[in-house]
């Protein structure tokens, strides 16, 4: 069996990522309206709804400003990111694909002792090494174990 290529693939703000944010957060207003409309005793309730959109919707607004470009770098073993902030670069990595929309996918980078780091790649980044990254991504990591005969193993003892 063939291990996953090693590939470089660039990370940046995302099109596609910004607008399904948008068109959640939008979704979450309407329905945050409605109820405000449908139960009439306007109180603390409502101006607490109305303020965690409010909120909801700042927070994204930062979060989708401060993502930088970068490079995520996999060498067939382990999962780098480059960045031009130094303190968000993260080193000897493991990806999980936590959303995969074919053409968009949402990875999150686990490095031993740190935060986890959520990531948006896009084909349209780079389409030429799109399938090189997402075989990479599902690629089983390579085991420690020598690739010898794993069937020897579950004979008996006593066996000639």
């Amino acid at each position: 069996m063939h291990s996953a290529p090693s590939v470089n693939y660039p990370v940046g703000r995302s099109r596609g990522a910004t607008r399904i944010l948008v068109v959640l957060w939008a979704l979450g207003a309407c329905c945050a309206g409605a109820s405000c409309y449908l139960f009439d005793s306007a109180g603390w309730r409502q101006l607490l709804l109305v303020l965690s959109v409010v909120f909801a919707g700042v927070a994204a607004g930062f979060g989708l400003r401060r993502d930088g470009a970068g490079v995520l770098h996999f060498d067939g073993l382990q999962w780098s990111l480059s960045s031009a902030d130094a303190a968000r670069g993260v080193r000897n990595a493991r990806v999980l694909a936590a959303l995969d929309f074919q053409s968009l996918m949402l990875l999150r980078l686990t490095e031993p002792g740190r935060a986890r780091h959520w990531v948006w790649i896009e084909q349209r980044a780079m389409p030429e090494r799109w399938r090189d990254v997402r075989r990479a991504v599902y690629s089983r990591p390579p085991s420690a174990e020598p690739a010898g005969d794993s069937w020897r193993a579950t004979a008996p003892a006593d066996a000639p």
